[in-house]
């Protein structure tokens, strides 16, 4: 009997960029970190996802998209849940080496479950 290995959930808040090479891999995987962006960081709420969608990449972009996906227990499991600023905005911080591995790690698709836009925040 196979046993199914636990995952847990994460959301991931991106702009219009990201999500377009997050489609272009089959919505399996995301995109390298560029060079100024060391750390990966899904966060464990949807709401923080919305809310920096909303407020962060909406105003930097046009757009913000909030993204969920299951990743296997067992490498999350090397990291920390890290606090950043308040105990609701909860993450992972990966870092950028380590994204292939997280790739390998997701469980299923990356979904989108929230799209925000100028016309929509307002």
């Amino acid at each position: 009997m196979n046993e199914v290995e636990p995952t847990i959930t994460l959301w991931r808040p991106v702009g219009p960029v990201e999500l377009k090479l997050i489609e272009a891999s089959g919505m399996q995987a995301f995109p390298p970190r560029l060079p100024d962006q060391p750390i990966f960081y899904p966060v464990l709420s949807e709401a923080y996802a919305v809310q920096i969608a909303r407020d962060w990449n909406v105003p930097a972009s046009g757009a913000g998209f909030v993204t969920r996906f299951d990743v296997r227990k067992s490498f999350l499991d090397r990291y920390r849940v890290e606090h950043a600023g308040s105990m609701a905005h909860l993450e992972y911080w990966i870092p950028a080496e380590d994204l292939d591995d997280f790739n390998k790690a997701i469980v299923g698709r990356i979904e989108v479950t929230a799209a925000f836009s100028r016309e929509s925040s307002s």
